[in-house]
């Protein structure tokens, strides 16, 4: 006898969105208390540059009507026009219905207040590398009072393992102004859209991008400072992925089992490739309690920054 088919799987029903007459909503303030609403409604995930619904709001009101998002309060009473609301209205549709990160639906991501463009092509950026550059490398007078170098004039080569968007690497030619960088990442893809960002900040001369597995491209070359946010999600974190993180590649997520197979690679070859009074910054995310287990003879420094406590960690090259 023939098998009985299996009836077809239930779709998840479209979401509708209100219906906003025209010259309902006036100000910007109006459309981000709108669209607030709609992605609480629709349970939206926020880990893509944006922590809430609100601050997620605002940034694609923002850009929509082409303001930097620190000008939002000096326009947040402004009347928009009817074609700006048409425009805003369909930008809050579509990352309702689409639940694709915000950044893929403008193109477009901030980090350190710098913009950078951003497509399906590449993971959205969202590290805390960016703010300990920052808050850890500016020297002796460095505000947080732990400088991890002397003098950030002093740093001459740069790796970004990993590179993306190729964010970090332009990042870290504004922190460390005399050194040459390096990207590397496997994805022809995330290259390509680092190539157009180094060239929008005009750093050909300074930045340059590889295609390879990890330090392959590099014929044991050294560095100063090697960064680096590698795929760290384990196998369970990789079930759990939300619809917005399964819009971005997978490639970029993915460490394994336990989240470690590209950070134990970088640790056990790291050495090879610093120079003596040189050191590792690597992200791991939620990985520290594997890390210091696979790792305990490891005097790893664990920095914190707004928002994270424990998913960033430094070692010197003499420690490694």
């Amino acid at each position: 006898m023939a098998k009985r088919a299996k009836p077809a799987a239930k779709r998840p029903a479209a979401i509708k969105l209100p219906r906003v007459a025209a010259g309902e909503l006036k100000t910007l303030l109006d459309f981000v208390r709108y669209a607030t609403s709609r992605f609480i409604e629709a349970r939206l995930v926020f880990a893509h540059g944006t922590t809430d619904p609100v601050a997620e709001a605002a940034f694609l009101v923002c850009e929509t009507l082409h303001l930097h998002p620190d000008q939002f309060e000096t326009f947040a009473m402004a009347r928009v026009t009817t074609n700006e609301a048409k425009a805003i209205l369909d930008v809050i549709a579509r990352r309702v219905t689409s639940r694709k990160p915000a950044a893929y639906l403008v193109n477009k991501i901030y980090m350190r207040g710098l913009p950078f463009y951003v497509d399906e092509r590449t993971i959205v950026p969202r590290s805390f590398i960016g703010e300990l550059l920052d808050s850890h490398f500016g020297g002796e007078d460095d505000e947080a009072g732990g400088s991890l170098i002397e003098d950030p004039a002093d740093v001459e080569s740069v790796l970004d393992l990993c590179t993306g968007s190729g964010c970090l690497a332009i990042l870290a030619s504004r922190n460390f102004p005399n050194a040459a960088i390096d990207a590397v990442d496997l994805s022809k893809d995330a290259l390509a859209v680092a190539a157009r960002n180094v060239a929008d900040y005009g750093l050909e001369d300074r930045i340059t991008l590889h295609r390879g597995d990890l330090f392959g491209p590099l014929e044991g070359r050294r560095f100063d400072l090697i960064i680096s946010n590698p795929p760290y999600v384990d196998a369970q974190g990789m079930a759990d992925l939300p619809r917005e993180c399964r819009a971005e590649p997978k490639l970029a997520f993915d460490g394994g089992a336990d989240g470690l197979d590209i950070v134990r690679r970088i640790l056990d070859e790291a050495k090879r490739h610093l120079t003596p009074q040189g050191g590792l910054l690597c992200e791991i995310g939620r990985c520290r309690p594997a890390l210091e287990a696979a790792y305990p003879q490891l005097p790893l420094l664990w920095l914190e920054t707004e928002d994270s406590d424990g998913e960033v960690f430094w070692i010197g090259a003499a420690d490694l």
